[in-house]
């Protein structure tokens, strides 16, 4: 079941929530430094996680579920949020440089379709970076957070959904190594927890990070040749005994009596 639109926003307000931003928005930037004359998408609820983006990138969407409802972003300015299904986006093919997707896949009835869709509104060589809470970390296992909603993924699962889905994964990233607790000792270590657990426990962490590129064609892989059964002909085998009789060595027979 997808959260209100409201209970993400308090997340994302709250001491937790801020933290995990700041971490989330680092672990971002490393691999989008620069958005400069670009289209940026967001969809699901990645609006705190595209701030970074509004004086930088040339256009700037956020694009939030009808399900879950939206709010309005940012809060100077003019409002760049759209209310749209996620499978049907209201956006020209190919228009779109990158598309962050937050709280958003995990959510997803039919994950497939929803790809599919990105894909279309993807550029060439456009990218996707999808954020989805892992498996065996933690920040799945608590539903305070909206970590904690929906059907979290292991890497060997949204890897297989992106090839499905004609994108070629190029990147991923752990993130959220803190339990998502709100004590002041754990907000005060967070930068800690990131660095350790990127080295000691990368697999157990709470978001998985992976950024995927849009692939235009599906290879094209040539059907093996069978091996054809071996016929030969009357007139070859007829060559063949004629070659044998010709070699055979005749010994004379002896006479007994």
């Amino acid at each position: 079941m997808r959260p209100d639109v409201a209970e993400v926003r308090d997340f994302y307000q709250s001491p937790l929530g801020v933290v995990a931003r700041r971490l989330l928005v680092h672990r971002i930037r490393a691999l989008w430094p620069d958005v400069r004359q670009q289209t940026v998408l967001g969809l699901g609820y990645a609006a705190p996680l595209m701030r970074p983006f509004l004086s930088e990138a040339e256009r700037l969407i956020a694009v939030m579920p009808e399900d879950q409802g939206a709010v309005r972003w940012p809060d100077d300015g003019p409002s760049r949020v759209i209310l749209a299904s996620e499978t049907e986006l209201p956006l020209p093919d190919a228009c779109v440089d990158k598309v962050i997707a937050v709280h958003c896949l995990e959510m997803a009835g039919s994950p497939r379709p929803m790809l599919r869709e990105i894909w279309r509104v993807l550029a060439p060589e456009g990218k996707l970076m999808l954020l989805v809470p892992n498996r065996r970390g933690l920040w799945a296992r608590f539903d305070t957070t909206p970590f904690g909603h929906g059907r979290p993924y292991s890497n060997g699962q949204l890897g297989r959904l992106l090839s499905d889905a004609m994108f070629t994964p190029t990147d991923r990233s752990p993130a959220l190594f803190m339990p998502p607790l709100s004590w002041p000792l754990v907000l005060n270590t967070a930068v800690a927890w990131e660095r350790v657990g990127s080295y000691a426990w990368p697999r157990f962490c709470g978001v998985l990070m992976a950024e995927a590129q849009k692939h235009l064609y599906a290879p094209i892989v040539e059907p093996a040749k069978e091996a054809l059964p071996q016929f030969r002909t009357a007139n070859a085998v007829s060559a063949r005994v004629q070659h044998r009789t010709a070699h055979k060595v005749l010994h004379p027979v002896k006479k007994f009596g």
